[in-house]
């Protein structure tokens, strides 16, 4: 039986450090992943404008592409990685999501009934 000799103070420290790698690890998982949507949406509708009644979901991929931006860049500050340029041009994140990273959706109409 292996007994740690490190400081608890050491231990708790490592894990934490543990935990916020993982989570940038998904938080960047995520971004990839609703940019790859986004991009797969554009490209099947590359020779052609995107038709009126598709802007909705375009506008859909867009804002979750920006949602995942914003969990991914509050995630990196919190761990104390300042600069968010790295992201944009690692990721190629469009203008358009970079945009409306942190907003929102309004709630359906549906959903306020």
């Amino acid at each position: 039986m292996s007994r740690d000799l490190r400081p608890p103070v050491d231990i708790l420290h490592y894990e934490i450090v543990q935990e916020q790698a993982s989570a940038l690890g998904r938080m960047g998982r995520t971004l990839e992943q609703a940019l790859a949507r986004l991009r797969e949406f554009d490209a099947a509708h590359a020779s052609s404008e995107v038709p009126d009644s598709m802007q909705p979901a375009r506008r859909k991929l867009v804002m979750e592409a920006g949602h995942a931006l914003w969990m991914f860049v509050v995630q990196r500050e919190a761990s104390g990685l300042r600069d968010s340029r790295h992201i944009m041009r690692t990721y190629n994140v469009p203008a358009e999501v970079q945009l409306c990273m942190g907003l929102v959706p309004a709630p359906s109409k549906s959903a306020r009934k």
